[in-house]
């Protein structure tokens, strides 16, 4: 039987669960996800939809751009997913609403590119100038 992790927003209103390890953790520089988090870098573990589901509440949706969504609690503002057009089986949801983000440890840094200078982060961990899957 798959792991389950649970996670929520800030107040409590929405929550998720994953089921089984994610294809991958990264830290994003970009300055969309840096906006969107309040922060130097947003940290994702991306899952399959079907690894994937909301067990309280329903979150609003924001589209930052053409093709991409990302989920929000309405009542807090905490942001909780990313999903977009281009990985259409794949949500990424951000680490820290993780109940144990300990448990997700990031492989990858994209966008690096866009890092900003100040920020120092493992170098042991592998970069990628842009989304990574291209490069």
């Amino acid at each position: 039987m798959a792991e389950t992790h649970a996670g929520r927003c800030l107040c409590g209103d929405v929550r998720f669960e994953t089921e089984g390890a994610p294809m991958w953790v990264a830290h994003c520089h970009c300055e969309s996800c840096r906006r969107n988090n309040g922060a130097a870098l947003a940290t994702f573990a991306g899952f399959q939809q079907t690894q994937f589901r909301y067990v309280q509440g329903e979150p609003r949706t924001y589209v930052s751009s053409p093709g991409v969504r990302r989920n929000f609690c309405g009542r807090c503002g905490t942001p909780l997913t990313y999903e977009a057009d281009r990985c259409p089986d794949e949500v990424h949801v951000h680490i820290s609403t993780l109940d144990d983000p300990t448990a997700f440890p990031p492989t990858v840094q994209v966008f690096t590119a866009e890092q900003i200078p100040w920020l120092h982060v493992d170098e042991h961990v592998k970069r990628y100038e842009g989304m990574g899957r291209e490069d």
